[in-house]
């Protein structure tokens, strides 16, 4: 019979679960669910130098940092990875991926397609999730109906998705966002994070 303490040792490291996708597919909208299901996961909270939205809080939704702050922390090597993404620079504070591993909790990662290239360099042990749209014309009434982007605005995002929807190869699970399939989204990615869980050989995160 196994005891408390062999259980302990039998159970699995934390993963780095990455999701990325294009620009107004769901992936907020996907977070917010997660969050819902309180599992033992840590989610990054991202430091952006894009202006704060209505009904965002800061330091969980966004860090939002002017760009001189933003460009000092790089310069320190504070982020895990940082890219300039329409205009505005994102980052993932390698303080906040840290924070979760050491808690032992799975550290979820949202990030864009680009961002999701470096970390792979770094931690290619990651879980890489991919969420997809039904269609280009159901991405484009999201981004339409988010009225935070203007109509080139908009054609420019969609012109990425295109580019970034062909790189769907390099990440190891796929999950398609329909109109109003956000609960099949949650449900998939938790059943993806519960089955690397129960890998008989787990993935090992390390980076620096």
């Amino acid at each position: 019979m196994n005891s408390i303490s062999s259980l302990d040792e039998n159970s699995p490291p934390p993963l780095l679960v990455v999701l990325s996708g294009p620009s107004g597919v769901g992936k907020d909208a996907a977070l917010e669910c997660l969050k819902k299901l309180d599992r033992p996961w840590h989610f990054v909270v991202t430091a952006t130098t894009r202006p704060q939205r209505p009904g965002e809080q800061d330091s969980v939704d966004y860090i939002f940092l002017e760009p001189e702050t933003f460009a000092r922390m790089k310069d320190s090597g504070d982020f895990l990875e940082c890219a300039e993404v329409y205009g505005r620079w994102y980052g993932v504070p390698r303080s906040q991926v840290r924070m979760g591993m050491d808690a032992g909790k799975d550290v979820i990662l949202k990030i864009d397609v680009q961002g999701a290239e470096t970390v792979r360099r770094l931690a290619p042990q990651a879980v890489f999730i991919f969420m997809v749209p039904g269609n280009l014309d159901e991405l484009r009434e999201r981004l339409s109906l988010r009225m935070t982007e203007s109509s080139p605005e908009i054609e420019l995002r969609l012109n990425t998705a295109k580019d970034e929807l062909a790189m769907v190869d390099k990440f190891d699970y796929r999950v398609v966002n329909h109109d109003a399939g956000l609960d099949r989204v949650v449900a998939d990615i938790d059943a993806i994070i519960a089955a690397e869980k129960c890998r008989v050989k787990p993935r090992i995160i390390n980076f620096t």
